[in-house]
């Protein structure tokens, strides 16, 4: 999001049970979309949900495991949407697999957040927005759109 949205939109990635290190198979899998990694570290979504966090206009879970598990109270009452990805970090096997598991994961989501940036946030009611977001996690809709550069 961070790569695609900017200046719109800040992005930052957090989750239930941090590891307390950001997978190297991530990182890798960043680095050879040419997305900085400076700086990532793996976080809480707790970190999040304090008075002082940044305030957050959307909140999308990702891990399928996440959908199941009670969230935190957002400050502000962002708008949410879960749109599942397989954990890769739950994939075992050979590293080719490994990295497989992180590239398609990676695909999802830049699906994903390319539709949302179609969206027309400014000239659409809440509930449309929420419509939409939601779709773009269970439908894997296809939407033809020319995102500005």
């Amino acid at each position: 999001m961070n790569a695609k949205g900017e200046p719109r939109f800040t992005a930052y990635s957090a989750g239930s049970h941090p590891s307390g290190a950001v997978r190297p198979a991530a990182l890798r899998q960043l680095e050879a979309a040419h997305i900085p990694t400076t700086g990532f570290r793996s976080k809480s979504w707790d970190e999040f949900a304090k008075p002082d966090a940044p305030k957050m206009d959307f909140v999308f879970t990702v891990c399928d495991n996440a959908a199941n598990e009670v969230c935190p109270v957002w400050p502000g009452q962002p708008m949410t949407a879960h749109w599942g990805v397989a954990d890769p970090d739950a994939v075992r096997g050979a590293e080719k697999e490994i990295e497989r598991a992180y590239r398609d994961a990676f695909l999802t989501l830049e699906r994903r957040i390319s539709l949302f940036l179609c969206l027309p946030l400014a000239t659409i009611d809440k509930l449309a927005i929420k419509k939409e977001i939601d779709k773009i996690g269970v439908n894997e809709i296809q939407l033809a759109c020319q995102i500005d550069s």
